[in-house]
């Protein structure tokens, strides 16, 4: 049993090794084609183009999302460096359609609020 043992622990050490190191490489920002599904749209709403004024720009973004990754798109889309990213869950709301009666829940998803260093803008059209 020991001979056995030894063989499948070193094997499986390096297979760990191999699918770790891919799972950072993607995560850095370094891959454009990775990040062009993070930005799913610009949030525009009365609350968000307050905050456009301060310098805080607000974008809809997949459920896979992180930070990491928001930076990353936020650099290969529009050329600025954010200096922070703070991302918000939108819980799930229970919703009755008028007609049928029946319920049903609203998709939620994730927000990012990203904030840029002072004199830097992004140009949402």
């Amino acid at each position: 049993m020991a001979l056995f043992g030894k063989k499948k622990l070193e094997e499986k050490k390096t297979v760990e090794i191999k699918t770790v190191s891919n799972k950072s490489d993607t995560s850095n920002g370094s891959n454009i084609g990775h990040l062009s599904g993070v930005l799913v749209n610009p949030r525009i709403t009365e609350k968000a183009s307050s905050n456009i004024g301060v310098g805080v720009y607000t974008f809809d973004v997949s459920d896979s999302a992180t930070k990491c990754s928001i930076k990353g798109a936020i650099f290969a889309l529009y050329g600025v460096h954010p200096r922070m990213v703070r991302v918000v869950t939108i819980q799930r709301k229970m919703r009755r359609n008028a007609r049928t009666g029946q319920s049903g829940l609203s998709r939620g998803g994730k927000k990012a609020y990203v904030y840029l260093k002072k004199g830097e803008i992004i140009t949402i059209s």
